[in-house]
């Protein structure tokens, strides 16, 4: 499982619309940037209370990549 499947996985636990979550991935300069996509109606559930939920998300995508050895991570969470 590469960080991108990582991140689905751990998004699509806390989203209502399990497929409408679009996570992609790029390098830029020495890091990896994760983008996370939800739609409007799950941001709350996402960000969860005083934005908790997002940081643990953050937090663990951290550790996966620090433990798989993939440098620098960067993780943005968005809305469409």
């Amino acid at each position: 499982m590469n960080i991108v499947e990582y991140a689905e996985f751990l998004v699509n636990s806390i989203a209502p619309s399990k497929d409408m979550v679009k996570v992609t991935s790029y390098e830029d300069d020495n890091e990896t940037i994760i983008d996370i996509l939800v739609p409007e109606s799950d941001m709350g559930a996402v960000i969860g209370h005083a934005g908790k939920n997002a940081k643990a998300i953050r937090t663990v995508i951290q550790a996966f990549a620090t433990i798989h050895e993939v440098g620098r991570v960067k993780i943005n969470i968005d809305s469409f």
